[in-house]
């Protein structure tokens, strides 16, 4: 299965079925291959008569190997259409043999363009060429002058290579294609096809720069290394010493190159840019993918590294990469040298650059002699923590885990070192409960050490779902926090601590945030989504105050623009996008939503947040079916990451999606599924994920009315309790109004549904209140009342319309439509089994496939039969409308 190649697949056919041909280029690896394939067994599918080049890196110096493959795939009665003359030629290249030079040479070259003529007028003819560029230039040739005869609409080509475009391979016109990376999404799906998790993809859509191949060749090892070496050997022996200079710069650029002595570094380079080795972005070198970069460093000899490192250190302008090249030439240990590169290293991180720093003092640590031990170990502590805020995961983790690897580090360093590897997991924290463990017994009694770790410990339960067990954690951190004097560490605790209460639906919540907006808490940029100024962001956002949620969101996005980990960048927009989707500004709320995933990929983190969120703003302004993808890609992400907190949000969101799409069975089971794990942990707070609605419009739908109103019942019982805000009876009074239209009360929909109207309207929300709209014209239809269901749900398009509400608009659309044809004043249920009836199902039947009882059904009939008037089923079918059922199903 192709991922991500769908528009680029429409484009192919859209030239092809028109005539021509397409020339597709890409480097190796991109999926130039799986393309072609597909497009050929679509032809084939057609009928038609495709003929498939593959040749060979050692065909290209074999004369006519092309030509000949070709012509053995021409069926027989084009070959016997020939004269004499041309079949021998023919019968000559079927044999191996190439042909004689004595011969006229444009008779010969006339024998291909007669040959597929002959062949279209038997069936279409798709001619696929795979590696253009290994093709023998007697073959090219052949073929280049058959399709600039304009051999017709009936004959095509697609063609693709590595290098040059393959154009003078097509006929014309000609669709030049270049075959771009996967995006992340895409990416994602083809690892986890492969086995692979969907953290995993973030990493390696990085490494592989959106290559395929190159991609899973990574995940299993060996493959990659084995891939990159065959790459770089396609280019001269001088261009691969140029490639190697760059890869062992930190910034490699032409101008160092030439500084360093590679003079032809100009030339070089553009013959490893015509390899699809790097690509130029004006002066600047970029190694695509980027492995290709780490795996030439390490397959070039020690020796030869130290000569490239003099080099570079002698043409340096920057005194600290002039000492790290400096440093690099040799491997042993030097006092000097190690205080040298730790002193820089302080001076990068002072002026933000943590990146370099932790380079810098790994790099310190490696030169440390043994009478430095102390000091190597403060240097990789500051290494594995400055390698986080600096966005390089894997140097943070090689730096901690050397200083758990010292037989002699002190309890605090290796307390540190774990809290490094704890937060290296992101939302994966259910597999790190032996690192827990460690840390908690080497804290000991230290409040400093124990705060931090017990912080952790609350966060890991609560994305568990343990409720119980986060609060217990929170407390124990927020009373080592004090002891330690540690304002900043006890403020996170008390706002964890009020997230907890919250979800657990007990209003002492709003306490435990107010004293931690009191406490001078300073948290660092990167810490910023764990204190108390973001979760009073996030409770307005819960209780309906837009504005207010969104002043301070923007207010905290300035100071998390200067998060280098991303993480809480990634959090507030986020945040931004649910208050935007709320408010009604759809295409906001997407821009936030992606900019979100694009930072979240970009940094490696936890994908299920930030898909959850693309979700919504989907199910909002975008469309259906890709809410729908990401909320199934959250969901198996959270799962794979123990994360219940955010598999119960993508199952609301994937809920939606299908009771919107029509599927109303599958989303009552999802949001059944959801309901059940929110009993499981505890989460009480209706207002939190706002499932409840949901679940009894989608009850109702199915005829489950007294379940739908029982869910309704108990979210209105929890909301009293906890003093719910007023958006909340705005929603469960439009899923009341439905339970009520289904159940055959229309008048009391309409008024339920009409109120919700009115409050969204004065909350600010109008999606909200458009959808509360929609609601009031379907019940006024149920009452026959079909100007004034038009007037309602006309209002309700243009709110959706002013909103850019793009789905909704078109659900709207189409209820309008069918304010002009009467209903009966039948719910959608009845709807269902009177088509069944008309299908000739029994009552039993009809109970079997609708998941109901046969007195269920028999007692709905019934209820059809007084509205309509009728006594029997052959009356009901003469009755009833069939395009009102056809329009049902």
């Amino acid at each position: 299965m192709l991922h991500g190649r769908d528009d680029l697949l429409a484009a192919i056919d859209a030239r092809l079925a028109a005539g021509g041909g397409v020339a597709l280029s890409g480097p190796p690896g991109i999926g130039r291959t799986a393309l072609l394939d597909t497009v050929a067994g679509q032809a084939v599918a057609r009928g038609e008569l495709v003929l498939h080049l593959r040749p060979a890196r050692g065909e290209r110096s074999l004369a006519y190997a092309g030509a000949a493959d070709l012509v053995r795939q021409v069926p027989a009665e084009a070959v016997a259409a020939l004269a004499p003359a041309p079949r021998h030629w023919l019968a000559a290249l079927r044999q191996g043999r190439p042909p004689r030079t004595g011969g006229p040479a444009l008779a010969r070259r006339l024998v291909l363009p007669e040959l597929l003529a002959h062949c279209a007028r038997l069936r279409p003819v798709l001619l696929v060429i795979d590696d253009a560029q290994w093709l023998d230039p007697q073959s090219a040739e052949l073929i280049a002058f058959a399709m600039r005869r304009r051999p017709g609409p009936r004959i095509r080509v697609i063609a693709a290579s590595t290098a040059k475009s393959p154009a003078r391979l097509c006929p014309s016109p000609v669709a030049e294609m270049p075959v771009p990376p996967l995006d992340p999404d895409a990416l994602t799906a083809l690892l986890e096809e492969n086995g692979l998790p969907c953290k995993v993809a973030s990493r390696l859509h990085r490494a592989s720069a959106g290559n395929p191949f190159v991609a899973l060749a990574l995940s299993r090892g060996d493959e990659a290394r084995e891939w990159a070496v065959n790459r770089i050997s396609e280019v001269s022996e001088k261009s691969r010493q140029t490639l190697v200079m760059a890869a062992l710069a930190t910034e490699p650029t032409t101008t160092l190159l030439l500084r360093a002595g590679r003079d032809d570094a100009e030339a070089e380079l553009r013959e490893a840019s015509t390899a699809g080795l790097i690509r130029m972005n004006r002066d600047r070198i970029a190694f695509t993918p980027p492995l290709l970069a780490q795996i030439l460093a390490d397959e070039t000899p020690a020796r030869k590294r130290q000569e490239v490192h003099t080099a570079l250190s002698d043409a340096a302008t920057d005194p600290v990469e002039a000492l790290r090249h400096s440093a690099l030439r040799t491997t042993g240990p030097e006092a000097s040298v190690a205080e040298a590169l730790a002193d820089a290293a302080r001076r990068c991180a002072q002026r933000g650059a943590d990146r370099t720093a932790a380079e810098l003092y790994v790099l310190a640590a490696d030169r440390c002699p043994h009478r430095l031990a102390a000091d190597r170990l403060d240097w990789l502590v500051t290494a594995a923590r400055t390698a986080i805020t600096g966005g390089s995961p894997a140097l943070a983790r090689r730096a901690a885990e050397a200083v758990l690897a010292a037989e002699s580090s002190p309890a605090a360093h290796r307390v540190k070192a774990r809290l490094v590897l704890i937060d290296l997991a992101g939302q994966d924290l259910a597999g790190m409960a032996e690192t827990f463990a460690a840390a908690l017994a080497e804290a000991g009694d230290d409040p400093a050490l124990l705060a931090p770790v017990r912080l952790r410990l609350t966060w890991r339960a609560f994305l568990m779902g343990d409720a119980d067990r986060a609060a217990e954690e929170a407390f124990l951190a927020r009373d080592a926090a004090k002891t330690a004097g540690d304002p900043t560490t006890e403020a996170m605790a008390l706002s964890a601590l009020a997230q907890i209460r919250r979800t657990r639906g007990e209003p002492r919540w709003r306490d435990d945030l107010d004293r931690a907006l009191a406490l001078p808490a300073t948290p660092a940029p990167d810490w910023l989504h764990y204190g108390p100024q973001y979760t009073a962001a996030r409770f307005a956002l819960f209780d309906d105050r837009l504005d207010e949620a969104r002043a301070d969101l923007l207010t905290l996005l300035a100071v998390a623009e200067h998060d280098r980990v991303g993480e809480a960048r990634v959090e507030v927009l986020r945040s931004l996008s649910e208050v935007a989707t709320r408010a009604g500004r759809c295409q906001e709320a997407l821009r936030y939503a992606h900019r979100a995933a694009r930072a979240a990929q970009e940094a490696g983190l936890s994908p299920g947040p930030t898909w959850y969120t693309a979700a919504v703003a989907e199910l909002a302004g975008g469309s259906l079916v890709a809410a729908a993808g990401f909320a199934r890609r959250g969901i198996r992400a959270s799962e794979q990451e123990s994360d219940g907190l955010y598999l119960r949000r993508n199952l609301h969101a994937l809920g939606q999606a299908e009771l919107r799409s029509g599927d109303t069975r599958a989303g009552v089971a999802t949001l059944r599924r959801l309901r059940d794990l929110e009993a499981e942990t505890g989460s009480a707070d209706p207002m939190i994920v706002r499932w409840h609605a949901d679940l009894a419009a989608g009850l109702a739908a199915l005829g489950e009315h007294g379940v739908a109103q029982e869910t309704l019942m108990k979210a209105r019982l929890v909301a009293g309790r906890l003093g719910a805000v007023p958006a909340l009876t705005g929603y469960l009074d439009r899923a009341a109004a439905i339970v009520e239209s289904e159940s055959g009360r229309p008048d009391d929909a309409v008024q339920l549904s009409t109120a919700a109207a009115n409050l969204f309207e004065r909350l600010r929300q109008p999606v909200e209140q458009a959808h509360a709209l929609l609601v009031a014209g379907g019940a006024e239809r149920r009452r026959r009342r079909y100007a004034a269901a038009r007037v309602a749900i006309g209002a309700a398009l243009a709110l959706f319309m002013a909103a850019d509400a793009r789905p909704w608009a078109e659900e709207t659309e189409r209820a309008l439509i069918r304010t002009e044809t009467p209903d009966q004043g039948l719910t959608s249920t009845e709807l269902r089994i009177a088509a069944m009836v008309r299908d000739g199902a029994s009552n039993r039947e009809i109970a079997a496939r609708l998941y109901l009882s046969v007195k269920t059904v028999e007692a709905t009939l019934t209820r059809v039969y007084r509205k309509l008037g009728v006594r029997s089923r052959t009356q009901l079918l003469s009755r009833l409308a069939v395009s009102e059922i056809t329009d049902l199903n």
